[in-house]
């Protein structure tokens, strides 16, 4: 079996650079490789990324789809079914369900929806709430309080 210190590279597997534009003799003299002609021929020459000979590039023949509404509100989201772990009676607030691990990243409030069955009493207190959380919520005896 090879050791780790015994490892030795491949002969020949390293090249030296080769040094074009040295006479004919070398093999690269007079174009050095390039070619006779032309943009890729010249110094700083070839074509930006993209570019396909003046051909509609791809990038423009497709369509551009959809829109970002800046003014969008994106609410983080609890089910009511994840608010079990509670004691009943219990203040829910955006900072303990922050604690819980319920929500991450709280950017313009957090919405309660009506995902599972409350069988605890709470009063949460959010910015949003769907109906029918408003409603599994008040059936448990508890309080739905919009922030």
């Amino acid at each position: 079996m090879t050791k780790l210190h015994r490892l030795r590279r491949p002969k020949k597997s390293r090249h030296s650079r080769k040094r074009v534009g040295r006479g004919i003799g070398s093999g690269m003299g007079k174009n050095s490789g390039r070619g006779t002609n032309g943009q890729n021929s010249r110094s700083g020459g070839g074509v930006r990324p993209g570019f396909e000979g003046g051909q509609m590039p791809l990038y423009r023949r497709l369509p551009r789809v959809g829109f970002n509404n800046p003014f969008r509100l994106q609410y983080s989201i609890v089910n009511i079914g994840d608010l079990n772990r509670f004691a009943a009676g219990e203040e829910i607030t955006v900072e303990r369900l922050e604690d819980e691990g319920l929500v991450k990243n709280v950017r313009d409030g957090v919405k309660i929806l009506g995902n599972g069955e409350l069988e605890v009493s709470l009063t949460v207190r959010a910015h949003k709430f769907s109906e029918s959380a408003r409603r599994k919520i008040d059936d448990a005896g508890g309080r739905a309080e919009v922030i």
